[in-house]
């Protein structure tokens, strides 16, 4: 990558806030600020880097995303980073739509660090986001990646594997209580907030124009890069008809279905966690 491309998101680069973590600012394509953190391999060295995706109103210091990235260094190197609106991340949160600048980003700088395999794990409205941006930046492609945008041509930014957990299948899905109060909260001018000041997380008052690909139509487009759709069957936020309908889009998908799961990266335990991290690192 060039020294020109390089400065252009990846803004500052901070001291480490403790022993082996190093923190940074990168500049996404739509000019958005977002913070990062990178996290070596426990284990060796490795050419493999994890980049984390973060579920809605999430973030890279949550403890729960902390602890995802916790374990899964001990199969590759990990970077994490908080979406647009989320953190200390500048910008509002769209829900997955400008998102996929956000991975994108995150991706490249991973590549930066030196890792020539980058592979991406996502959770609820991160696992839509890395299902869309394989699609959306396909190996080979211009890799540029764009929200409601065609890609845009800087390279870097594609995934070698992916894994979207608890992910949603198709967009504006309000059939349980958890989703009808996330809507409330995304929707309404109180419902946003709470979502600033309750959840600190930003929310874009903009609806969606126009509506960006959804997972299940993203799905189909990943092939050959691998794919592998995790879900709870306690999910309280997407039944388990999300999981079966991205798996059925992308017949080259490996789909588990936990026994017992809830929701997300705080329903993820560690020993799902380890699972995840063999399959993104043998892939």
């Amino acid at each position: 990558m060039s020294s020109e491309a390089e400065g252009r998101f990846h803004m500052v680069d901070v001291s480490p806030i403790t022993s082996g973590l190093r923190r940074a600012t990168l500049l996404t394509d739509d000019d958005v600020r977002i913070e990062a953190v990178y996290e070596p391999c426990t284990a060796s060295v490795t050419d493999t880097a994890i980049v984390v995706a973060h579920g809605f109103t999430g973030s890279a210091d949550r403890p729960s995303v902390r602890r995802a990235a916790g374990v899964l260094a001990g199969h590759a190197a990990v970077v994490t980073f908080s979406f647009r609106g989320h953190g200390r991340s500048e910008g509002r949160s769209t829900v997955g739509d400008r998102e996929v600048l956000d991975l994108a980003a995150a991706v490249r700088w991973a590549r930066e660090l030196g890792h020539a395999r980058v592979v991406t794990v996502g959770f609820s409205m991160g696992g839509s986001v890395v299902l869309r941006h394989a699609a959306l930046c396909p190996k080979g492609s211009g890799d540029g990646g764009g929200g409601s945008t065609e890609a845009e041509g800087r390279t870097g930014a594609h995934s070698d594997a992916v894994a979207a957990v608890s992910a949603p299948a198709r967009w504006y899905y309000r059939g349980t209580p958890s989703m009808r109060r996330v809507h409330w909260v995304i929707t309404r001018p109180v419902g946003r907030l709470v979502g600033r000041y309750g959840l600190r997380t930003r929310i874009d008052h903009r609806g969606w124009d126009p509506v960006p690909l959804s997972p299940v139509e993203a799905a189909p487009l990943i092939a050959p890069t691998p794919l592998l759709i995790v879900h709870g069957d306690r999910d309280p936020y997407f039944p388990v008809d999300h999981p079966r309908t991205l798996a059925a889009a992308a017949p080259q998908a490996e789909l588990w279905l936990e026994r017992g799961m809830g929701h997300a990266e705080n329903a993820a335990d560690d020993a799902l966690l380890r699972r995840l991290g063999d399959w993104l690192t043998r892939r």
